[in-house]
């Protein structure tokens, strides 16, 4: 196990869509390893695979005293109902901005011994499924936001780079 290095904006790795898992093998097991140590730290919601520079389908999350990962993640359910909230990213740092997802999110995956998982939640919880499936789809919570929003988000962005 090893607290990895999150890679940043504008990391091309970031927005490239993750391979799936199609066997479970050592280098998964270590790579789930260290997405739930790198993700065992304060501040810490979720953590995608590619955030760590692997091209896989995997997560971990650290919410509400609860630390897990799935593998192959699927969004298979959402709410009609939103929540608003300003949400950041590791590999955005600093930078927190409204973002609108839905309050209750189910994602199916597998775990290491290939066994079917479900992982659901409500506020926090669904709003970290959602933010990391978008990771794996090489999509960023910025690329979410309304588009005066996004403008003033990617000059804040470019002026730190």
């Amino acid at each position: 196990m090893a607290m990895r290095e999150i890679r940043v904006l504008p990391d091309p790795v970031l927005r490239t869509p993750c391979d799936e898992i199609t066997t479970i093998d050592d280098r998964v097991r270590s790579l789930v390893d260290d997405l739930v140590e790198t993700v065992d730290a304060d501040g810490r919601a979720g953590l995608a695979a590619n955030q760590i520079g692997v091209n896989l389908r995997a997560f971990s999350w650290n919410v509400d005293d609860e630390i897990g990962y799935v593998l192959n993640p699927q969004i298979v359910e959402l709410s009609d109902e939103l929540q608003d909230g300003d949400e950041g990213c590791l590999s955005v740092p600093g930078l927190w901005y409204p973002t609108t997802r839905a309050w209750y999110a189910r994602v199916v995956g597998t775990n290491l011994e290939g066994q079917e998982v479900v992982v659901e939640g409500t506020g926090l919880m669904a709003r970290c499924l959602q933010h990391e499936c978008d990771h794996l789809d090489g999509t960023l919570y910025l690329d979410r936001l309304e588009r005066s929003v996004r403008k003033k988000a990617m000059r804040e962005l470019r002026e730190r780079l």
